[in-house]
Parts: structure tokens; C-alpha cells; sequence
């Protein structure tokens, strides 16, 4: 079976990994700070604070921004749930929104959706492909949605509007017209769970590039000792003798990402952009080339209109197919030694929201995407034959399950 996304675990990785374990510090420290000098310099930001999770990091800028019950987050409806669940965490409402043929947020539908309770919106770059910023700054900075504005916090009033915190757990590495896609976002947010580009086994960076007059630096600060407890010192620091003594300032959060698994994270993205990410690109290329002749076929974007992706995974949708029919050639994939996934079942079709009203209905083009989407694996240990073989196995499927 060629499995699906395993971890790239090689001698860079056990070699950075055994010097964290030997090195008599294996929590928060010099291998934590060192992936955030390493993911600062590939997203262009100069200030990085690594959590253990996507998740938290999401839930740690909305608190920090001061979003609240009564407060509303706009989010795409065809996501995986953490994006919404973290807005449900610090006690507000997500708001869902349909997404385009792209897989991303459709900033025209996400205007009507803005109202007075709007704090953010959380757009997602599905599957690396960075969404359509340029349009959803136009909508955010227009003088009829500011209008509606309602600061409620000292950093609401700060920032004069709502916040752009870009779900980016699938697209470190993506660009937007030539400058890293992390720079067209107020806060964005990258994952490093097993399956991703780069990972840590568990884990998530925040990038801070808000504008004048916040101080980003000032900010990484505090939201480094939000991440400890409210803890002044960290555990790093303490242990260097004399600097024992610590204050608990705020009722922070516990979600400190630690050395072993940064030493995961720094091993891979030394080499991300020479190395990991072109291999990745390369296999679109071949996907591209298997499937664009296929008239049932239809290829994920990758490089379009100055977007281009970071090649997370590969959503092949099959054209006028059911539901019932995606799985049946998912089923004759899988008999062939072909692990495949579909990313993702919207966010309505899931029972803890459509328990809170939401209604897939609502959300036609999310279902449209999904209900024909075939996502294939994407990861460098891919070989020549394998990727000839899950060419093969989607082809062969189709033929078995539509063409019977």
C-alpha cells in the first residue's frame, strides 16, 4: 500500500532530533527559537511565536484580539472544523461562508455575511493555494464595512477593523504576487501536524505582521508569555542559575511547543525551499500532465493570477460524479494499494454544527467541490513509480466505476 502522507523522517530529522535529546533540554528553548528564525525568514516576517497546534495558535490571536460571545468570525464553510471550533472556543459565533470553484473563501458572498458583530474573518488556504487577498482587503477596507465596525477591545480600537488572521495550515511556502502569501494577512497561522510540509509531529507558528501603530515585537513578547501560563520567565530561562524567581502576570494558557519536536520542524525547513518543496511542485506537475487530458478530470490550481501554491495535496475532482460514485472509486483505489483521502466534508454536513443550525444547503459550491474531490497524496519519498501507479489506480477507477 503506498500510504498516504507519512512523516519525512530521515537522518537531517534523527541527527537534529538525538541533539535536542542530549543535550539536557528537551522543553521550550534554543530549538524552539531557532524554528522561529527559520519559518520568520520563509514567510518574511520577522516575528514567529511556535505553539504546539494550529489550533491553539487560532485561538490564542482571537483571544488576544479580544473576540468574545456575542462576536462574530466569518469563516469558510469548506475547511476542516478546528478552523471553526477555534472561534467557538473563546465563546463566539462562526459565521460560514461559501467558498469559490478554488476551494477558497468567495469574498463577495463573505460582504454580505459582515455585520456589527463581525471581529474577524479567517480565510484558508485550501490545500496551499493562497486565497484571492487582494479582493478580500478591497471588501475589509472599503469605507461601507468599516462603517460597521465595533471596536470593543483596546486592540479593536488599535486596529480600527476586523482582523485578517489567515487559516495557513496547508500553505507555508505559497506566494501572492511574487512576495511570501504570509504577508497579506494581519496574523497568519501555519500548521506543523504529522501530515504537513513541514512538521513537528504537533504543532503551529503564529506570524505577526500587524500595522502601525502595534508593535510587533512588543506583541510577540507578550504573546510568548500567554502561551506560558502568563509566566514572565520561561523554563529556559529559569534554569540559568540566579533567575529563579517569576511572576504570573495574566491567566495565560498552557501551549508551548518543546525542543524535540521543534528539532523535528528545524530539520525539514532548512531544507524546505531548496529541496522539499520543489519535489512537492514536481508532482503536481506529473499529476498535472496524467490527469489534463482526462475530459472527466479537473485539476487544482496551482499557479494562477500570482497565487502560487505550496503543493500541500492534490484535490482531483471528477466531473458530473455523486457522492456514492467518489466513494466507489475511492473503494477501487484502495484495492489497488492506493491510500487516498478527501479533504475535507464541509463543516454543515458535520454532526456538532449541523446541531447548531448549520445547513450544507446553504453552501452549494462547498458541497459541489466535495462531493467530487479525490485528494491524492503529495510528499517527497513519492517515487516515480509510485506516482504511476496512483495515476494508474485514479484512471483505472474511473473506468471501473463510471464507465461500467
Amino acid at each position: 500500500m503506498i500510504p498516504f502522507s507519512p512523516p519525512l523522517i530521515d537522518e537531517d530529522v534523527i541527527r537534529e532530533v538525538m541533539d535536542s535529546l542530549t543535550s539536557g533540554w528537551i522543553t521550550t528553548g534554543p530549538k524552539v527559537k531557532a524554528l522561529e528564525e527559520e519559518v520568520g525568514k520563509l514567510a518574511g516576517i520577522e516575528n514567529v511565536l511556535c505553539v504546539n497546534s494550529a489550533t491553539s495558535a487560532l485561538m490564542l490571536m482571537l483571544h488576544w484580539f479580544g473576540v468574545k460571545k456575542g462576536d462574530e468570525v466569518i469563516v469558510p464553510a469548506y475547511t476542516y472544523c478546528a478552523t471553526a471550533l477555534a472561534v467557538m472556543h473563546v465563546g463566539a459565533t462562526p459565521v460560514m461562508c461559501d467558498v469559490d470553484e478554488d476551494f477558497c473563501i468567495d469574498t463577495e458572498k463573505m460582504k454580505l455575511l459582515i455585520s456589527d458583530k463581525t471581529k474577524a474573518v479567517m480565510p484558508v488556504d485550501i490545500a496551499g493555494y493562497p486565497c484571492d487577498y487582494d479582493s478580500l482587503r478591497k471588501v475589509i477596507d472599503s469605507p461601507e464595512v468599516k462603517s460597521l465596525f465595533k471596536a470593543e477591545s483596546p486592540e479593536q480600537e488599535k486596529l480600527g477593523r476586523m482582523l485578517i488572521i489567515a487559516d495557513a495550515a496547508h500553505s507555508i511556502g505559497a506566494t501572492y504576487k511574487d512576495r511570501p502569501a504570509a504577508k497579506m494577512s494581519d496574523v497568519t497561522v501555519y500548521s506543523f501536524h504529522a501530515v504537513k510540509n513541514v512538521t513537528t509531529a504537533e504543532g503551529g507558528a503564529v506570524c505577526i505582521d500587524l500595522p502601525e501603530p502595534f508593535d510587533n515585537r512588543e506583541l510577540y513578547t507578550w504573546l510568548r508569555l500567554l502561551s506560558l501560563n502568563g509566566q514572565t520567565k520561561d523554563a529556559f530561562t529559569k534554569s540559568q542559575g540566579g533567575n529563579w524567581r517569576y511572576d504570573i502576570v495574566y491567566p495565560g494558557f498552557k501551549i508551548n511547543l518543546n525542543d524535540i519536536c521543534a528539532a523535528v520542524g528545524l530539520a525539514q525547513i532548512r531544507k524546505y525551499e531548496s529541496d522539499l518543496l520543489k519535489k512537492r511542485h514536481r508532482i503536481f506537475e506529473i499529476y498535472d500532465k496524467a490527469f489534463s487530458s482526462k475530459h472527466w478530470a479537473v485539476l487544482p490550481p496551482r499557479s494562477y493570477d500570482g497565487r502560487e501554491s505550496s503543493c500541500h495535496i492534490y484535490l482531483l475532482r471528477i466531473k458530473d460524479i455523486s457522492e456514492s460514485e467518489r466513494d466507489s472509486m475511492i473503494e477501487v483505489i484502495n484495492e489497488q494499494g492506493v491510500a487516498v483521502n478527501v479533504h475535507f466534508i464541509p463543516m454543515p454536513m458535520l454532526k456538532v454544527f449541523r446541531d447548531r443550525g448549520y445547513d450544507i444547503a446553504d453552501y452549494p459550491i462547498s458541497y459541489s467541490n466535495y462531493k467530487g474531490v479525490i485528494t491524492l497524496p503529495v510528499y517527497p519519498q513519492l517515487t516515480d513509480d509510485d506516482l504511476q501507479k496512483i495515476t494508474s489506480s485514479v484512471i483505472h477507477a474511473y473506468d471501473t466505476v463510471i464507465k461500467h
